[in-house]
């Protein structure tokens, strides 16, 4: 099992409607993901209840079944399309950690 951490920043140009629209596309575009990719074994959006003390505005947490699963999951083309349309254009700023469990 291999966990997938992301962390992003939105820009800071969206308005705060804009930037709750694009959090909520976010999430749902990938926790959608479940059951459509292969190996993709559990898959978590955090959104809510940031506190002040946080560097960053949300948070990907999702486990793969094994690193080739998390290497497919990369190209997978429902992933691609969610990171084009939903996630690059809004954020500035990407960390990532992976970790064998």
């Amino acid at each position: 099992m291999v966990k997938h951490i992301i962390l992003w920043t939105l820009n800071p140009d969206l308005t705060a409607e804009e930037r709750q629209r694009v959090l909520t596309d976010i999430k749902t575009g990938l926790e959608g993901l479940q059951g459509v990719v292969p190996g993709l074994v559990d898959i978590h959006v955090q959104i809510d209840g940031r506190i002040d003390t946080s560097n960053c505005d949300l948070m990907l947490d999702c486990t793969l079944e094994s690193e080739a699963a998390l290497r497919a999951y990369a190209v997978h083309p429902a992933h691609v399309d969610v990171a084009n349309n939903k996630v690059r254009p809004y954020t500035i700023q990407r960390v990532c950690l992976d970790y064998a469990l």
